[in-house]
């Protein structure tokens, strides 16, 4: 497995408080602007930090006019 970057550790932080705290659907945008990040930034991350991530499940659950992303705690 390779080494997350910072970027990468605070969107799984971010998402792992968050559904711990019962929230489950996210958008980019929404993301990127509690940590300091652009939307295409957090967006282009999250199918890889599913793969990375053992303790969050992050799947793309629909794409209106922005992505929402869907996440469980594992």
């Amino acid at each position: 497995m390779s080494e997350l970057s910072e970027e990468d550790e605070r969107i799984l932080s971010y998402l792992r408080n968050r559904a711990a705290g019962g929230k489950r659907y996210f958008r980019s945008k929404g993301i990127a602007e509690a940590i300091g990040l652009t939307a295409k930034q957090v967006g282009s991350r999250l199918p890889r930090l599913d793969e990375h991530s053992e303790d969050v499940d992050i799947e793309k659950w629909s794409r209106a006019r922005s992505t929402t992303w869907r996440v469980t705690p594992e």
